[in-house]
């Protein structure tokens, strides 16, 4: 193992960077993360956390905090287009993590950060960074608001459109975009919503319920639209209803209730395959950086803060930080690359778009053999 602590700059302070600072300052290196942004407050939208990234949460002790502020749900729910359930379908647990957490992604920022610094990591605020230089012993490094330092490794949890993979790769590796695009806004939670409600069926799409809390729920969709298509931010709720205006029961409901174009986040589903190793000396890309997916298994955060823990594990592991990358890499690349080819293929098979033969085979294993395979050990 390492002989001594490690000083690392975690480059983004989003779920994964957070999760990294956390385990590794609970390890006892010295660990600091930069953030662009002022506050880490996200947009109020939740996300799911599925019973592999709660194994996570346990791991660095903020599992009761996240099922506290969140939504504990154990059965997806599938609907037609009218709102007849057709199947109940029980999610799996990895160990004795619950099967699913849906939660707000400000609940989440704000439970993340409160770890990672009561843990000994330094947040700075508003700083990204400007100059990096790696000489193969150390990473010099200037931040946008003129702090310097020097590390032994910078990771870069900067998400999709990491500027660290661009100093990297340029543009090599830059989002692709998948034709389709994701609509979600936030709503007081029916109470006969107590798990994912999905209604999909031949309108080739799909829309879904998902609690976040006891109070909220939020109501999300996809669809095909052209790249440059942005929402009109007059009228962006009744261009939603305009989408899901073949849908009945439950989710016709949620729409109902859907009056404030501001409420409405639209984003665009893109992807990202850095082929190349994911670490080239002492900088890394994890998370988004590295292998961002479609939205399709719910396994974007989850396969972020998978790998802030493995790295975190290899760290501890291995004699030295370039070892420990190389093993956490090999550890890691094949459990996201099957996650994001099993999510495009799910994409494609819920809107009629063609599949390869190799997304065929993938999909004889079906959403529920896939949650099976994501809470085997990582």
């Amino acid at each position: 193992m390492t002989t001594a602590p490690l000083r690392v700059l975690v480059h983004g302070g989003g779920i994964g960077g957070l999760t990294l600072a956390t385990a590794l300052a609970r390890r006892g290196h010295h660990v600091e993360v930069a953030e662009l942004r002022d506050r880490l407050e996200a947009l109020g939208v939740g996300i799911i956390q599925p019973s592999n990234a709660l194994h996570v949460m346990r791991e660095i002790g903020v599992l009761d905090e996240c099922l506290a502020v969140g939504f504990e749900w154990e059965v997806l729910t599938i609907c037609d287009p009218a709102g007849t359930t057709l199947a109940q379908i029980p999610q799996p647990r990895m160990g004795d993590a619950p099967s699913n957490n849906g939660i707000p992604r400000p609940a989440l920022a704000r439970v993340l950060a409160a770890a990672a610094t009561s843990a000994g990591a330094t947040i700075r605020f508003g700083a990204s960074i400007s100059e990096l230089t790696d000489d193969g012993s150390g990473v010099d490094v200037t931040l946008t608001d003129g702090h310097r330092g020097r590390y032994d490794l910078v990771v870069g949890f900067d998400g999709i459109g990491s500027p660290l993979r661009r100093h990297l790769y340029g543009e090599k590796y830059a989002p692709e975009y998948t034709g389709f695009a994701n609509w979600r806004v936030t709503l007081p939670r029916s109470p006969e919503v107590k798990g994912v409600v999905m209604s999909a069926g031949n309108l080739r799409a799909k829309a879904l319920l998902t609690p976040i809390s006891e109070e909220l729920m939020y109501l999300g969709s996809v669809f095909a639209e052209a790249e440059d298509f942005r929402p009109d931010p007059a009228t962006a709720h009744e261009q939603l209803r305009e989408r899901l205006a073949g849908f009945g029961g439950p989710i016709a409901e949620a729409l109902a209730q859907v009056t404030d174009p501001a409420a409405v986040v639209y984003s665009r589903i893109s992807q990202v395959t850095v082929e190349e190793p994911w670490h080239v000396g002492r900088v890394v890309l994890a998370g988004d950086a590295a292998h961002a997916s479609t939205p399709h298994l719910a396994q974007g955060a989850a396969m972020a803060v998978e790998d802030a823990l493995v790295l975190a594990e290899s760290l501890e592991a291995a004699s030295d930080a370039p070892a420990a990358l190389a093993a956490w890499e090999a550890r890691r690349r094949p459990r996201a690359m099957w996650v994001q080819a099993m999510s495009r293929a799910i994409l494609k098979q819920e809107t009629g778009s063609p599949t390869t033969a190799e997304e065929d085979e993938l999909l004889t294993v079906g959403i529920p053999g896939a949650a099976h395979v994501l809470v085997k050990p990582y």
